[in-house]
């Protein structure tokens, strides 16, 4: 075999002389790099013979051969496969070259043989070829339909995958993360399932994730099976003016003033419950004349104990309803309940979401019967005592939604949201708890009455008395004002003790999971909210702070937080 010697001082004009004329056991290939020749298409490259070759002089000096000139063009020579012992001798030259010419010459090496590897695969189905992807020394092979899948992707994408091409081995090099690739590959292979593998951490899953463009939904898919939960996207409004207001009033750890603000509301929810109580007390009650009822009782004397006499009926005028200071305190609390929900619901983002949420429902109940109220004194008319005494009672009833205003507190207290939301999560707990206690119920409270039927001084005279005797007993209160009294009473008694103690002990740990899942979610995002903070000021302040690979999980699709409770969910 004869290795024709390159002149690789014109780049332009660069050859691979292969094989020898004489040799029938090697094919003749010559190669010409003319890829960047002006003139000449993309991939088009035309077979020729250097004027250096000694092909061309041995042409010019064959015996016998008359009429064929010295400067005759030879014939196209087939191309064909290149031989090793050609590659390496070109590829020694070129690394003696210099370094300017080194790099162009190898630009235009490597495109022939990314050319050639293309004609060689052309015969060949697109599903059929395969890649070889070497991961940092770590080699995986796999068919071109299985990264075709998903074309938006670094693998999917040709273009995009030939910056890692490596010609000389004819592989794809990515100095990565080897252990991920794992479950990188089989994201192509399943038709899109990320599966993270049990040695790989999960800051350096999600930047590969990340790297081989995946995609959102890749990554979304990643943080739910990790047990990542998505923090719900806090609707603002629009208009700067009302987004202000509504960060003011609605979210108390928005800024300073929001905080003075939720104070503020906090001082008057707890002035206008402490009103609530107090204005029950018997030194502040004019309105016992009222109920003829209650007086009658108070009149009556038992057992020894001498007689209680109400104080004259003494009708409450319109004028002293009005300068009682219980109901001036009131009135100062619901100016300002109406207009800290009256500025909430003009500025808020969607008025059907206000509606729909059952805190403004509670504050709205809360301070209707203030208006109830008042209407009543008004239209309320000292002769018509029947009449009075109805709507008063009608009123207490109404007043008594009153106590809902300590619900308002719980927009202020992570506490009392944290136990409603354990609450409703656990409805389906509460409900089974409330259904076993209700069968207890029944069974219990007809087998006392059985049991105590024959007894003539038995407090059990039918089965709804028995009802409540059942409800104590079973929650283990025992108040202690009905008791069995035969043998047979008590041993249904202690079976019902034994059966309420089972019937709540069941469902609570599975609510206290939930309170626990609420309470350490809720504690985790406030060290997020810390810590973004503190990033945040040191940025601000220039030290620079490096966030590391965790910053994959919360780059797109809003905020995520850790689930470390998952697998004890409901």
């Amino acid at each position: 075999m004869e290795v024709s010697l390159v002149n690789f001082e014109n780049p332009d004009d660069v050859g691979i002389y292969v094989g020898d004329p004489g040799d029938s056991d090697c094919q003749t290939e010559m190669t010409t790099l003319t890829a960047g020749t002006p003139g000449r298409s993309r991939g088009n490259n035309r077979l020729s013979t250097p004027p250096h070759s000694p092909q061309q002089g041995r042409q010019g000096q064959q015996p016998g051969k008359q009429g064929i000139s010295p400067t005759t063009p030879p014939a196209p020579i087939k191309r064909g496969r290149p031989s090793s012992g050609s590659l390496v001798s070109n590829w020694k030259l070129l690394l003696n070259s210099d370094g300017a010419q080194s790099e162009t010459i190898f630009n235009k090496l490597a495109k022939e043989c990314c050319d050639d590897l293309f004609c060689e695969k052309g015969g060949l189905d697109d599903g059929e070829q395969k890649v070889i992807i070497n991961i940092a020394g770590l080699r995986f092979e796999t068919q071109l339909k299985t990264l075709d899948q998903f074309p938006d992707t670094l693998l999917g994408d040709p273009m995009k995958r030939m910056d890692y091409f490596d010609p000389m081995r004819n592989e794809y090099f990515f100095d990565r993360n080897r252990p991920s690739f794992d479950g990188i590959l089989y994201y192509y292979q399943s038709g899109g399932k990320v599966r993270r593998p049990a040695n790989v951490p999960l800051d350096v899953f999600a930047d590969e994730i990340v790297f081989y463009e995946l995609g959102s939904e890749a990554m979304e898919q990643f943080r739910e099976e990790e047990g990542f939960i998505k923090e719900p996207e806090v609707p603002l409004p629009t208009n700067e003016v009302h987004r202000q207001f509504w960060l003011l009033f609605e979210y108390p750890e928005s800024s300073s003033a929001a905080r003075s603000v939720a104070l503020v509301s906090v001082f008057v929810i707890v002035i206008s419950i402490v009103i609530f109580c107090l204005e029950t007390l018997p030194e502040f009650r004019e309105d016992m004349d009222t109920f003829p009822a209650l007086s009658q009782l108070l009149n009556q004397t038992q057992d020894g104990y001498a007689s209680l006499s109400p104080p004259s009926p003494t009708p409450k005028t319109l004028a002293a309803t009005f300068t009682d200071p219980f109901f001036i305190v009131e009135t100062i609390c619901i100016i300002w309940f109406c207009f800290e929900l009256t500025v909430r619901f003009v500025v808020c983002p969607s008025k059907r979401d206000f509606f729909n949420n059952i805190m403004n429902i509670i504050d709205i109940v809360s301070i209707t019967p203030y208006f109830v109220t008042l209407v009543t004194e008004r239209m309320a008319t000292p002769d018509a005592n029947s009449s009075q005494n109805m709507s008063l009672a009608i009123l207490r009833i109404i007043r008594l939604v009153r106590v809902f205003r300590i619900f308002k507190l719980s927009r202020h207290s992570k506490g009392l949201q944290i136990l409603g939301q354990t609450l409703k999560a656990s409805m389906r707990e509460l409900g089974l708890l409330i259904f076993f206690l209700f069968i207890g119920v029944i069974l219990f409270s007809s087998a006392i009455y059985f049991a105590e039927v024959d007894e003539p001084q038995t407090q059990f005279i039918s089965i709804p008395e028995g009802f409540w005797w059942a409800v104590v007993t079973m929650t283990t209160v025992g108040y202690g004002d009905m008791c069995p009294i035969t043998m047979g009473g008590k041993m249904v008694g202690t079976l019902c003790a034994i059966a309420g103690v089972l019937t709540i002990a069941l469902p609570v740990p599975v609510i206290v999971s939930n309170f626990n899942y609420f309470y350490h979610r809720e504690t985790e995002q406030e060290e997020k909210h810390m810590l973004d903070a503190a990033v945040e000021a040191g940025l601000k302040s220039g030290t620079g702070t490096k966030h590391g690979s965790t910053a994959s999980l919360n780059k797109a699709n809003g905020n995520w937080q850790s689930d470390k409770s998952k697998n004890g969910r409901p």
